[in-house]
């Protein structure tokens, strides 16, 4: 089971590394729990998520470089 689905606003997390925009906020798009299906060999093991950040960009971002958003 995933822990953020589609559409969550999220944060990359400070344990990220830097090239994906430590303390930006981004939108979850797709969630790859198949990595056998879809793999994506340079993440560690676990769930993937593909995030896009507010300037459209988009990237996959392991679970553990992300954590759900408070906006205050």
């Amino acid at each position: 089971m995933s822990t953020f689905t589609y559409n969550d606003i999220v944060r990359i997390s400070d344990q990220a590394p830097d090239s994906f925009r430590r303390g930006a906020k981004a939108w979850v798009i797709a969630v790859i729990i198949d990595r056998k299906r879809i793999p994506v060999a340079w993440l560690p093991p676990g769930t993937i998520y593909t995030v896009e950040y507010e300037d459209g960009t988009v990237v996959e971002a392991h679970e553990s470089y992300l954590e759900i958003c408070v906006e205050p």
